[in-house]
C-alpha cells in the first residue's frame, strides 16, 4: 500500500509500513530543501518499507485479512463495474413494487463477451451506505436477482455475481415480508439455471447473504475476502459470550481464501496487490477480469445439463470430517 496523506483509513496492523513512508517523505522533502544528497539513504528505507510490507501481507493472521475484507476504500461493485465491463445496462426492480438498491444487476459484456452481471452494492459515505442498506439485502433485492438468473436463463447468458455484504438485512420488516425464503428459492433457482455460474467474493461473504447469490460452477475469492457461515463477531458472542473473541473466533472458522482452497469451498483464490484491493484499483480489477474469462471459457464447452451436474455434485461433496 503506498502512503497518501489523504488516506482516511490506516489499519492498526500498517502503522510501521506508514511510519517508515513518513520518515521516506521526511527525507525527500529533507533534501529538496537543503541540497544534500540523501539518496542512498531514501533508497534503503524505501527498501526496508518494500521488504516489510511483502512480509507482513505473506503473513496476516484471519483477523488481520477481516479488517482488509471490510476497508472503507476498498473497490465496491459499481468500482469493479466501471473497471471490468465494456458495457452495463442496469436493469431495476423485483416486479413487486420495489427497487433494493443492496442488490445491483443488469446486462453487461466483458471482452465483448454478453452476461448478466449481479452483485452487493456498498457505499463509501454514509450517505451511499443509507442508499445501499450497508450492503445488506432485503427479500426483494433477492427477489430482484432472481428474476435476473431467468432473465439471463431465457436468453442464455453465463452470470456472474460479486458479492460483498456482511449479511442479509436482519430487520423485522426482512423477516415479515420473507427473507429465509427468498433466500431459499434462490439457492434452489440458481442450482437448476441451464446457463454458466460464476461467482466472487470480493471482500465480505457472511451466511446466507452471500451464499444467496453464490450457488455456482466455479466461485472464487479475492485474496484477502472472506467467506463464512457466521460472522467472527456473532462466532463469538455464542460461543464465548463475548465478541470481543472475533479474532479466536476467525481463526477457528477458517474463513479466509487459503483455507476455504484447501478444503475444497471456494476453487480459487485471485490476488490482490500488495497492501489489499484497495491500494491498486486497476490491478485487482485487471486479476478479476482475467479469471472471470478464463471460467466462463472453461465452462462454455459445458451442456446445460453439464452444468446443471457439475454444480450440484461441487456441493454435494462439500464437507470435510475427521474420525
Amino acid at each position: 500500500m503506498e502512503y497518501r496523506e489523504e488516506m482516511a483509513t490506516v489499519l492498526d496492523f500498517e502503522k510501521p509500513i506508514v511510519e517508515i513512508q513518513k520518515k521516506i517523505d521526511e527525507l525527500k522533502k529533507m533534501s529538496e530543501n537543503s541540497g544534500m544528497d540523501l539518496d542512498e539513504q531514501i533508497q534503503t528505507f524505501e527498501q526496508q518499507a518494500q521488504d516489510y510490507k511483502k512480509e507482513l501481507y505473506s503473513k496476516l493472521k484471519p483477523s488481520q485479512k477481516l479488517q482488509i475484507a471490510r476497508h472503507p476504500e476498498r473497490p465496491k461493485f459499481l468500482d469493479y463495474v466501471n473497471l471490468i465491463c465494456d458495457e452495463f445496462i442496469e436493469l431495476h426492480g423485483d416486479r413487486e413494487g420495489m427497487d433494493d438498491r443492496a442488490i445491483i444487476g443488469g446486462l453487461a459484456k466483458i471482452d465483448g463477451k454478453p452476461l448478466m452481471l449481479i452483485g452487493i452494492q456498498k457505499g463509501k459515505t454514509t450517505k451511499e451506505n443509507l442508499e445501499y442498506n450497508f450492503g445488506m439485502p432485503q427479500p426483494q433485492g433477492y427477489r430482484k436477482a432472481l428474476r435476473l438468473f431467468n432473465h439471463a436463463n431465457k436468453f442464455n447468458l453465463p452470470v456472474v455475481t460479486l458479492i460483498d455484504t456482511p449479511g442479509a438485512y436482519p430487520g423485522i420488516k426482512a423477516e415479515e415480508t420473507g427473507q429465509g425464503a427468498a433466500i431459499a428459492v434462490n439457492l434452489r433457482e440458481m442450482a437448476k439455471l441451464n446457463v454458466p455460474i460464476v461467482a466472487i467474493i470480493t471482500g465480505e461473504g457472511c451466511s446466507g447473504g452471500a451464499l444467496g447469490l453464490a450457488v455456482a460452477n466455479r466461485v472464487m475469492m479475492l485474496e484477502h475476502a472472506y467467506y463464512t457461515v457466521i460472522s467472527p463477531e456473532g462466532c463469538a458472542s455464542i460461543l464465548w459470550r463475548d465478541a470481543a473473541r472475533f479474532a479466536d473466533a476467525a481463526e477457528a472458522l477458517k474463513i479466509t481464501s487459503k483455507d476455504l482452497l484447501e478444503l475444497g469451498l471456494i476453487d480459487e483464490e485471485i490476488p490482490e496487490p500488495l497492501g489489499g484491493a484497495h491500494a491498486d484499483y486497476s490491478a485487482v480489477g485487471n486479476s478479476m477480469k482475467s479469471s472471470i474469462l478464463n471460467s466462463l471459457a472453461e465452462l462454455s464447452k459445458m451442456s446445460a445439463d453439464e452444468l446443471r451436474n457439475d454444480r450440484y455434485n461441487k456441493f454435494r461433496a462439500m464437507g470435510r470430517f475427521l474420525e
